[in-house]
C-alpha cells in the first residue's frame, strides 16, 4: 500500500484531500500535519471525516513527511518552498499552493511578493502533452482553481486561433471555501448570504498571470486578459464565464468542435449537450469539469462557460489525479466525475 502524507491537513483543501484518499484503493493516509491546529484530533477540525476522527494532527516535520511515499502540500501561498527544500529529492510532491506555478519571476514578485522559488511541472493533465510530463516528474505544481476553470474552457479555442488573444475577459464566481479557513469579516454569513460581490477588481487577482501563462502556452503566442472574480453565496464551486472577440469566420460549430476534439477522451471533462449550461451544483464533490459554448454574433464574441468544484478539480481532486499519474496508478483512482446533488 502506498502511504500519503498531507501538510496543511486542517484546511479546506487538505480536508477534501483526506475525504478523497479515504476511498482510494491503493493509497492510505500517513502523517497528517497542521500548523496552528497541531495536537488536535482530525474530528475536531473536519467533523465530516469520521474515518479519521481520532487521528491526531501533528507539527509539520520534514522527517515525518519524508517517511511517506508521496507528499501533498496544502499550505498557504508562499509556504511550500521552504518545506519542499527540506524533503528528499526522490519523494514525489504535489504542491497545492502557488509557489511553483509561475515561470516568470517578475510576475511572482508582483502578485505574491517575496522570492520566486522556481517552477515545477504544471499539473493540468488535460493540456496537450502535459499528462506525459506529469507522469515523468517528481515535483508537481497543482494549478489554481480559477486558472483550471479558465484553461480547460479556453485552451482548445485559443489553440485553434478562434479568438483574438488581446481581448479575453473572464468573470468567474467562486464559493467561499476558495478564500480558505481563516476567518474574515468579508466571509461572515451575514455578509455573504443573499449577496454577491466582486473583489480584487482591475487586474489585481494573483491568478491572473497563471491564466495568461497557461493560455499563452496553448496559443503559442502571448495572451492578455481581464479577470474579475466574484464571491458567491455558496460554500464551494466555480462558474467561469470566459469571453473573447472572435476571429473572422469563427462559428459556434467551430468552437464546439474544438472543445469536443480536445476532450472526447478525457475522463473528467464533459462538453454538455447543446442548450444545457453548466451549473456548480452538478459538479459539487467531483473532479469533473462541465463546459458549454456559444457565439454572440451581435457582439462578435465567443463564450465558453465552465463549472468546477474549486475544492475538487480546482484543488484536492486535481492533486490526487496528478499523484495517480506520478505514481503510475490509474488516473481516476479515488476520483469521480459524478457530482453530489441535491
Amino acid at each position: 500500500m502506498i502511504t500519503a502524507a498531507v501538510a496543511g491537513a486542517s484546511g479546506y483543501a487538505g480536508g477534501e484531500l483526506l475525504r478523497l484518499l479515504s476511498t482510494h484503493p491503493l493509497i492510505e493516509v500517513g502523517p497528517l500535519a497542521a500548523g496552528g491546529k497541531a495536537g488536535q484530533p482530525v474530528g475536531s477540525v473536519h467533523p465530516n471525516l469520521s474515518q479519521y476522527a481520532n487521528r491526531m494532527l501533528m507539527e509539520t516535520s520534514p522527517e515525518a513527511l519524508s517517511a511517506a511515499d508521496v507528499c501533498f502540500l496544502a499550505l498557504p501561498h508562499g509556504e511550500s518552498a521552504a518545506l519542499a527544500a527540506q524533503l528528499p529529492e526522490d519523494l514525489p510532491i504535489i504542491d497545492l499552493g502557488a509557489d511553483f506555478r509561475l515561470a516568470d519571476a517578475d510576475a511572482w514578485v508582483r502578485y505574491y511578493g517575496g522570492v520566486h522559488a522556481g517552477t515545477w511541472t504544471y499539473g493540468l493533465p488535460e493540456l496537450p502533452g502535459q499528462r506525459g510530463l506529469i507522469a515523468e516528474s517528481r515535483r508537481i505544481a497543482n494549478p489554481g482553481c480559477y486558472p483550471t476553470s479558465v484553461a480547460v474552457a479556453l485552451s482548445p479555442v485559443v489553440a485553434r486561433g478562434l479568438v483574438e488573444l488581446e481581448d479575453i475577459v473572464i468573470v468567474a464566481a467562486s464559493g467561499t471555501s476558495g478564500a480558505g479557513r481563516k476567518p474574515t469579516d468579508a466571509l461572515l454569513a451575514t455578509q455573504v448570504m443573499g449577496s454577491m460581490s466582486a473583489y480584487k477588481v482591475g487586474g489585481g487577482h494573483q491568478h491572473t498571470p497563471e491564466m495568461e501563462q497557461t493560455l499563452s502556452g496553448s496559443a503559442g503566442s502571448a495572451v492578455s486578459l481581464s479577470f474579475t472574480p466574484v464571491l458567491a453565496p455558496m460554500p464551494r464551486g466555480i462558474l467561469a464565464t470566459c469571453t473573447a472577440r472572435a476571429t473572422p469566420g469563427t462559428t459556434a460549430t467551430a468552437v464546439r468542435e474544438a472543445l469536443e476534439a480536445a476532450y472526447s477522451d478525457e475522463p473528467f471533462v464533459q462538453v454538455l449537450p447543446e442548450g444545457q449550461w453548466p451549473q456548480t451544483s452538478s459538479v459539487s464533490g467531483s473532479n469533473a469539469v462541465h463546459l458549454q459554448c456559444a457565439v454572440d454574433e451581435h457582439a462578435g464574441r465567443v463564450i465558453v462557460v465552465s463549472a468546477i468544484d474549486n475544492l475538487g478539480k480546482g484543488a484536492a481532486g486535481q492533486a490526487l489525479q496528478n499523484a495517480n499519474l506520478v505514481l503510475g496508478l490509474p488516473e481516476d483512482a479515488g476520483l469521480s466525475m459524478n457530482g453530489v446533488a441535491p
